[in-house]
């Protein structure tokens, strides 16, 4: 019995200098200049290396924060390919989609990542809202702007959706035919996720969850108090009791290891109104360039990816790529997956720009 006790205070105790540990890493990100919260993360701009450039521009009358990222030895008279990065749901621009900007610019592309309207650091009021039609208009807004960016070639423009963003990114790429090369990692469909639960879990409850949605939108609409659904925090006990890795290891994410002040869980109760009736996984049939989709051999979230990359009976040379070994999550920051996603899209975007 004393040993077990012992060993159970020696686990108590690393964990605790685990925490401490993790900690002492997440101060030392958050006083990053530009507020980027990955390893490896520009602290500043060297001539000779890759840059980082905050903007903000304008998108149907909102600010949208971005940040743009140019390669070593940028130079603004020659023609660079382009790649947008859109977020995942509840993520912001300093978190993975930073991480793999920052990647690609590594790589030889300007690449930009940006807020979604009405969260992170960009306009919009009431703040939090997740509607589709907003966050696929992010991802043409970024087309936008980087499209006219000093040493773009504008006929050179790819795609990278990331979790919730890699299904806005696949509908925006349905009608935008700016994007020459599309990909995305980990691709989540917020609308059927929404609707129906994650691994479908929740079929029962959609019209009462309607109801709810319904009623948030009339209070607004009176100038009543904004309802908000999700996560606004969470202790470590209830991270250890959830089942699902993506849930689990994505409050690690956000809400320890990779936390940012922008970033939130929570979305207005309203958005549902929106997000039940939509689905990324329509009219697939309408992306005809080359396709990249990529997940973690071990994600719980692969079936998403699997449907819709089965309907995509247009995509010209389309490839599903495994991460051996990898959960969703942790194609978001661990090295040896991050550098296997990177290696793939590199290689997909040089063939297709």
């Amino acid at each position: 019995m004393k040993k077990i006790t012992s060993i159970i205070a020696l686990a108590t105790s690393m964990a605790a200098i685990d925490a401490v540990n993790a900690q002492s890493v997440q101060n030392e990100r958050q006083q990053n200049p530009y507020g980027l919260v990955y390893d490896g993360a520009i602290t500043r701009n060297e001539k000779g290396k890759v840059n980082i450039h905050p903007v903000t521009y304008k998108l149907n009358g909102l600010d949208i924060a971005a940040n743009v990222y140019t390669p070593a030895d940028y130079d603004p008279s020659k023609k660079y390919p382009a790649i947008a990065v859109a977020h995942p749901n509840g993520g912001v621009k300093e978190q993975v989609a930073g991480l793999y900007a920052q990647h690609l610019a590594e790589n030889g592309f300007i690449a930009i990542a940006a807020d979604a309207a009405y969260q992170g650091a960009s306009g919009g009021l009431p703040r939090h809202v997740d509607k589709p039609q907003n966050r696929v208009e992010d991802i043409r807004g970024m087309a936008d702007y980087i499209s006219r960016y000093e040493g773009v070639d504008p006929d050179r423009l790819g795609v990278l959706g990331i979790c919730g963003g890699g299904g806005y990114t696949l509908k925006a790429a349905q009608s935008d035919k700016r994007f020459k090369a599309v990909a995305t990692l980990s691709m989540f469909n917020s609308g059927e996720v929404r609707r129906n639960g994650f691994q479908k879990s929740q079929l029962n409850t959609i019209q009462e969850r309607l109801e709810q949605a319904t009623k948030a939108r009339a209070q607004e609409a009176a100038g009543g108090e904004i309802i908000y659904a999700g996560v606004a925090s969470i202790t470590d006990e209830e991270i250890a009791k959830t089942a699902t890795d993506l849930y689990r290891e994505g409050y690690v994410y956000y809400y320890r290891t990779h936390a940012h002040p922008n970033s939130t869980f929570l979305y207005t109760m309203s958005s549902l109104l929106d997000l039940m009736t939509w689905d990324a996984t329509t009219n697939m049939d309408m992306i005809n360039q080359p396709l990249l989709m990529m997940a973690g051999s071990k994600a719980d979230t692969k079936y998403m990816t699997d449907e819709a990359f089965a309907k995509a009976i247009n995509a010209k040379n389309k490839e599903l790529f495994l991460i051996d070994g990898a959960t969703h999550i942790q194609t978001y920051w661990k090295p040896e997956y991050v550098s296997q996603a990177v290696k793939k899209l590199v290689s997909f975007f040089q063939t297709n720009l």
